[in-house]
């Protein structure tokens, strides 16, 4: 399994100039709270719900004044595609971060990851091994009747 497989396709961006006011709306529209901020097919940064609240409302800061580029948060932890998850869980640890933008080895955006799309992916891996094991005993049991 590695980042490409689980990484859901089609993430939501802005660009750095975009109205954060109007990134806010995104996020509602979407429901999402992570936007990844894009230059082109390049990550320049990340913009979260959280850094919304924590850089600008908590700050009491006035909204209509910024743009997405003063809020994000800029360099943050981008993924190769064919990362195994193994190695990209260790890193999210790491960064203390719960979504990561997925790159292709070129370094063009290809999707995000979130913790979710891994714990359903391994539910799923787990599902499939219980589902095996009630099918043994069946057998088994049809079998040796």
């Amino acid at each position: 399994m590695n980042a490409g497989s689980v990484c859901k396709r089609g993430a939501v961006t802005v660009a750095p100039g975009d109205d954060l006011i109007a990134a806010a709306h995104l996020m509602r529209e979407k429901h999402v709270g992570y936007l990844i901020v894009s230059q082109g097919t390049r990550v320049a940064g990340v913009l979260t719900d959280r850094d919304i609240v924590v850089a600008v409302l908590a700050q009491e800061v006035d909204v209509h004044a910024l743009k997405v580029g003063d809020v994000m948060t800029r360099d943050p932890l981008v993924i190769e595609e064919g990362q195994s998850i193994e190695a990209v869980l260790c890193h999210m640890r790491e960064a203390g971060v719960r979504r990561v933008p997925v790159v292709d080895r070129s370094g063009a955006l290809t999707g995000v990851l979130s913790i979710d799309d891994v714990l359903e992916q391994i539910a799923q891996q787990l599902i499939d091994i219980a589902g095996s094991i009630r099918n043994e005993q069946r057998m088994e049991r049809a079998v040796r009747q």
